[in-house]
């Protein structure tokens, strides 16, 4: 299994459980900025030993191939500067998964997330063979969606009371992206 991806400006890693502590800095680094756009977070998701578990299941997940989560880096920096995520993976008549990314308040505009996901859709069409690539994107995240709408995702409406966001059930804006080369 590959563990490092490359782009023009970044490196896109899976991290194992030995990675918790650069993990546990991005989260602390960005806690006030994802709460708008993330579940509640316990305490406990704020430690090292949570963060290894988490990092293990994930890492779990990868071999598994139900999920491929890459972990962002600046070309010759040591911090992660955010992750893209693509879960729940479905096989046979679906070929599908889910796209999730988030990026460090402080490297937003930058055209970091972009470059990231476009490999990872990359590698979804033509390692993993998928059909289909989902996003859900809250409206009123107008940057994400623009993120989206570069990288060539339909809009196909809204998906109602979605997923619960900081503790409130909220609607997101489902758009998806299609691999025209499988048959």
């Amino acid at each position: 299994m590959k563990t490092v991806y490359e782009t023009d400006r970044l490196l896109l890693k899976v991290l194992d459980e030995s990675y918790n502590d650069i993990v546990l800095d991005y989260y602390l680094r960005n806690k006030d900025f994802l709460k708008e756009w993330e579940p509640k977070r316990s305490k406990l998701f704020f430690t090292l030993d949570y963060q290894y578990k988490l990092l293990k299941r994930e890492l779990d997940s990868i071999y598994n191939k139900n999920s491929l989560r890459l972990w962002i880096f600046k070309k010759g920096e040591e911090k992660t500067i955010g992750c893209i995520g693509f879960n729940n993976i479905v096989r046979g008549a679906f070929l599908s998964c889910f796209l999730g990314y988030k990026l460090d308040k402080d490297e937003l505009n930058k055209g970091y997330i972009t470059e990231a996901i476009k490999m990872g859709i990359d590698i979804m069409f033509n390692k993993y063979k998928l059909h289909r690539i989902e996003a859900n994107i809250l409206p009123r995240n107008k940057a994400s969606i623009r993120v989206c709408e570069k990288l060539r995702f339909v809009n196909e409406g809204i998906s109602r009371k979605y997923l619960k966001i900081n503790g409130v059930w909220e609607d997101h804006i489902h758009m998806v992206l299609l691999n025209e080369e499988i048959e």
